[in-house]
């Protein structure tokens, strides 16, 4: 099938699930719903779950059609769920049928998914995590999990989460890892907030204390957690640095839209700044659709952490712009109550909040350090870092 019977076909089944399934008068979760069943979720993916073995670029054509109706957009709900955990499965899940488990309830967003990555010892060295799973002995084919995790968004909401554990502490630090799927209400395990500066608390530490997991819930191969982790990683750096369709969307029209609100603070050197950004922000969104064209049915690469890199440091410029442009009124802030993220539309508040938030957005994800990094070694072919521990079986490597 061509290209544009394939978008055809996708745009008629989206117009089908709007008439059947109207999202002003459905509630979210049944709109969803109609979605995965129609393919829609994510349009790669094959039939059945949630897609239709097309282009991933095909996916916009989809969703102008749901959110130009009025839909909601997904990754917004469900972020690690559809951003990275919904790949992550589809690629390294043991059977079809926990793939169906799974992938339903979180595209309708009834589950939330979390990510447990980091630790307290290992951030941008992921590799060198300290968090054990251990087989149970007793024959009931679980694992036992002890350790900790931190800066887990959402962890206090989800429901499933995306666990990199190590199994083998006896080889190289890449070589002895494993990758599960852990319930995030299940014994054993015990989720923290941390409190961030802008008064919201999305960020968790979580602490496994003998927490099981059966076998069933492994994706991947026992030892091989790096590579899946991989399929993480690749599909979370082109979710953060994914930028609107449409022109002007995305962080720019923060900008945009204070500078037609605020004509008496207008200058000459504001606009030629605000010009700057949002030339710069043009330019990532074409970018990003080319990249979208191209896409095959399979999951991205390296070059994701591009999309990641620029709209890390161009969101934290564009905020910066924001607050410069208040002047003096930058410096009031609603209040600095703690609460957890809710999934309303205006979670992220006033720009006064947007702007401290986006501190984190060059750190979150990967570092921008690392994203550079990444690119040179693997996009563009330049030696790799000096890797002092490289060979050595994790055991034997210091630890801070």
């Amino acid at each position: 099938m061509s290209n544009d019977a394939d978008a055809e076909r996708v745009a008629e089944l989206a117009r089908k699930v709007v008439a059947e399934a109207d999202p002003k008068k459905v509630p979210v979760p049944e709109f969803l719903g109609a979605c995965y069943d129609a393919g829609l979720s994510w349009v790669h993916f094959p039939e059945g779950l949630g897609g239709l073995g097309v282009s991933r670029g095909l996916q916009a054509v989809a969703d102008r059609i749901l959110q130009g109706a009025g839909g909601p957009v997904p990754l917004g709900l469900n972020p690690m769920g559809y951003g990275m955990a919904a790949p992550t499965i589809r690629e390294h899940a043991q059977t079809e049928d926990v793939k169906r488990q799974w992938l339903r309830p979180l595209a309708t967003t009834e589950d939330l998914w979390c990510q447990l990555f980091s630790e307290p010892g290992a951030g941008s060295d992921l590799a060198g995590l300290a968090t054990s799973a251990v087989r149970d002995g007793s024959g009931e084919g679980e694992w036992i999990v002890n350790g900790q995790k931190v800066w887990t968004s959402l962890a206090h909401r989800a429901r499933w989460g995306l666990l990199l554990a190590r199994t083998n502490p006896d080889v190289p630090k890449h070589k002895g890892l494993t990758y599960f799927v852990i319930d995030m209400h299940g014994e054993g395990v015990e989720t923290r907030p941390l409190r961030q500066m802008t008064g919201q608390a999305e960020f968790n530490e979580v602490y496994f204390s003998d927490a099981r997991i059966p076998d069933k819930h492994r994706l991947g191969e026992v030892g091989n957690g790096w590579a899946v982790a991989m399929t993480t990683l690749m599909n979370e750096r082109t979710a953060l640095g994914g930028s609107g369709s449409r022109r002007g969307a995305g962080t720019i029209s923060d900008a945009t839209g204070l500078w037609a609100s605020r004509p008496d603070r207008h200058t000459p050197v504001l606009r030629d700044r605000l010009t700057q950004l949002w030339l710069r922000s043009e330019a990532q969104r074409l970018t990003a659709e080319r990249s979208r064209a191209t896409a095959t049915v399979g999951g991205p690469g390296p070059e994701g952490s591009i999309g990641k890199l620029v709209g890390a440091e161009l969101n934290q410029d564009i905020y910066q712009w924001c607050m410069d442009f208040l002047g003096p009124e930058g410096l009031l802030y609603h209040g600095y109550q703690q609460g957890p993220r809710t999934g309303d539309d205006d979670w992220q508040g006033p720009i006064q909040q947007r702007y401290l938030r986006s501190r984190a957005n060059t750190i979150e994800g990967g570092t921008s350090e690392v994203m550079r990094n990444i690119l040179g070694e693997r996009i563009l072919g330049l030696p790799g870092d000096l890797r002092a521990d490289a060979g050595m079986p994790w055991k034997e490597i210091p630890r801070g």
